[in-house]
């Protein structure tokens, strides 16, 4: 929506940053899903939405997906962030017992695997 309500100057700004590599979009959703839409098939669309506006605007596909600050993390998202072709996912909430054993122990970057078996290495 900020995108639409600005000039034509400030959008060619924006699209010369997108090409220039000095302006990434992060997730590229219509909203962060999480607190917006509770099921599935609302994410996927919710993310389609997005990245078709993206693609077709700028010629370019986020790489990262984000959830600031959802309200608990389901195993879904990663799965669903991995397919969509992202290659790291990023969140804020995390327990506080998993995040201060993780940095002691210096792992705080992992990998989540996905919920389902047939997925991933």
């Amino acid at each position: 929506m900020w995108y639409d309500v600005q000039t034509q100057e400030v959008k060619d700004k924006v699209k010369q940053l997108v090409k220039e590599g000095r302006w990434e979009f992060v997730n590229g959703g219509w909203s962060m899903f999480d607190e917006a839409v509770p099921h599935y098939e609302d994410m996927i669309n919710n993310m389609m939405k997005g990245h078709e506006f993206l693609l077709s605007e700028f010629g370019v596909k986020p790489r990262m997906g984000w959830q600031l600050d959802p309200f608990g993390h389901s195993s879904a998202t990663p799965r669903l962030f991995a397919e969509m072709g992202f290659e790291a996912w990023m969140f804020a909430r995390l327990d506080w017992a998993d995040k201060d054993k993780r940095l002691a122990e210096k792992s705080m970057t992992h990998l989540w695997r996905p919920f389902s078996k047939h997925f991933g290495n």
